[in-house]
């Protein structure tokens, strides 16, 4: 589907998705990490909610994929910006300290360079510039707060933790009251991070279980 602009075979139903309204965006993840990523009409604001980013820009609008598509690519070859962020970066990011204000200003800024660069022509008329700003819920919340990576391995054993929000694939989660901890953690309100992509393709079995956590630290810088 990423590549339906470029030419080649592509079925009716492919067809049919990409020929609808799609918009171009600029996202940030809470590492900084912006990406150039494009999303169907249908799927506006959801699309930037899966991804996990924290804030965003939408930049353009066109009446078929195809051209949005030809944008992406445009943004990535010149200002080097790119299409895909790891989802364990992303989840890592989460349980470091995040300075909003320095993302959002960082995102704004970039937001409008691609504006400049992808500004049409006076007889262009298959997309158009636009500036719609998007942020998770909470987002400035995100700059407070005890945020730890969660230290064991998702992928095997028993875990117990309620989930209190989640971030594209990355769950924020309290530990349940039962959980038992070799040594405390510096602070007993912290919550921990959880990459729950790890977990795909992987039967879960939902139960009254428990954590045995290692010592953790706190993120300090």
């Amino acid at each position: 589907m990423h590549t339906i602009h470029r030419g080649g075979f592509v079925s009716r139903e492919l067809e049919a998705h990409v020929m609808q309204p799609h918009w171009l965006y600029i996202a940030t993840f809470a590492n900084g990490v912006h990406k150039v990523g494009t999303a169907a009409d249908t799927r506006k604001w959801g699309r930037l909610a899966e991804q996990g980013a924290i804030c965003a820009h939408y930049v353009a609008r066109a009446e078929d994929g195809k051209v949005i598509r030809v944008l992406e690519d445009s943004v990535t070859e010149q200002l080097q910006v790119r299409q895909a962020v790891r989802s364990s970066a992303k989840a890592a990011a989460l349980a470091l300290p995040i300075d909003t204000d320095r993302i959002d200003a960082a995102t704004t800024a970039l937001a409008a360079r691609v504006r400049t660069m992808i500004e049409p022509a006076i007889d262009e008329v298959t997309y158009r510039v636009v500036d719609e700003p998007w942020r998770t819920a909470g987002f400035r919340d995100l700059a407070s707060g005890n945020r730890l990576a969660y230290p064991l391995d998702i992928t095997t054993g028993t875990h117990g933790f309620t989930v209190d929000a989640c971030i594209g694939q990355a769950a924020v989660v309290r530990l349940n009251d039962r959980v038992t901890m070799k040594e405390r953690t510096p602070d007993e309100d912290a919550s921990f991070v959880v990459d729950l992509h790890e977990l795909k393709g992987r039967r879960v079995t939902f139960g009254d279980y428990t954590s045995e956590l290692p010592a953790v630290q706190s993120a300090l810088f």
